[in-house]
């Protein structure tokens, strides 16, 4: 029998060997995948137009990106628009932290009367698509005065229900009713019980839905081109639109060297959002 044993061991070894050995060749196969057109939009920023229709395709960098650069900028207004990105990602993404948290602690842990029916209507919000909205929001954002300004797409988007879901979600079970319950018998009212108590909790969730409002702030374009009617005072992305010319005189290596350019504050953000998570939830194991 022992003999047996000691002849099944090596081959289990070798079983989960190879499957750990697959396992971690799939692995970087994904990850060569994702990170290709990545790599590909590199590519395409250092060569001209030609060189990029060309077959077959070039595959290794070429030395035409400080000319591109140099176009891209004589074509567009490239820091005015990134800094109008900056401007309304920053100042939405800082207001949907605030106002989906704080209506999220307040469906997650306290009880009022209507609360299940609000909680029913913020999910049928939640199912709505927003271009039905485009239209009534842009004739209240008329009739305020504010198209054309940013104040047009910062305050619309200041709160949404996606953001008190996922928030009220996340609160429900990280928050433990025991640390409200302590923090009330110490006199904590109901703004230092959310400041103290629930925040330093809910990093994690929070740094998730601000790499996320972040990059639908940056990437937004639908809403920013009907808005802001000067063309003068768009964002990046509207102004990335504008470098597409004529059929079959895109120059299509300054327009992916803008696109890659455009990518830089979107990496900036992730990298510091993800490093918040890992390190808050790597706290909250050793805990």
């Amino acid at each position: 029998m022992a003999f047996l044993q000691g002849i099944r061991r090596p081959k289990a070894i070798r079983g989960t060997r190879s499957r750990g050995i697959a396992l971690h060749v799939s692995l970087i196969l994904g990850v060569l995948l994702s990170a290709f057109p990545f790599y590909w939009a590199v590519i395409m920023s250092t060569h001209t137009s030609s060189e990029i229709f060309s077959y077959p395709p070039k595959l290794l960098p070429g030395s035409h990106f400080l000319e591109n650069v140099r176009s891209l900028f004589d074509n567009i207004d490239f820091f005015g628009s990134m800094f109008n990105s900056v401007l309304v990602a920053g100042s939405v993404t800082f207001l949907v932290l605030f106002f989906d948290s704080l209506a999220a602690f307040v469906f997650a842990k306290f009880h009022f009367p209507g609360k299940n029916v609000l909680f029913a209507l913020l999910m049928v919000i939640f199912m709505v698509p927003a271009q039905l909205a485009a239209i009534p929001q842009f004739v209240i954002m008329a009739k305020l005065g504010w198209i054309g300004s940013m104040t047009a797409l910062i305050v619309p988007a200041a709160a949404n229900a996606f953001g008190i879901f996922w928030m009220r979600q996340y609160m429900k079970s990280a928050i433990h009713d025991e640390l409200l319950d302590a923090s009330r018998i110490d006199g904590a009212s109901f703004l230092r019980q959310y400041w103290h108590v629930a925040l330093p909790v809910v990093r994690p969730g929070l740094a998730f839905l601000g790499i996320f409002t972040f990059m639908g702030q940056w990437n937004d374009y639908a809403w920013p081109l009907i808005a802001l009617t000067n063309p003068n005072n768009v964002t990046l992305q509207v102004a990335l639109s504008q470098l597409n010319g004529t059929h079959g005189t895109t120059d299509y290596g300054m327009v992916m060297t803008g696109a890659l350019l455009a990518l830089v504050p979107l990496l900036i953000v992730f990298a510091v959002g993800a490093k918040q998570i890992i390190g808050d939830l790597g706290k909250g194991a050793i805990r």
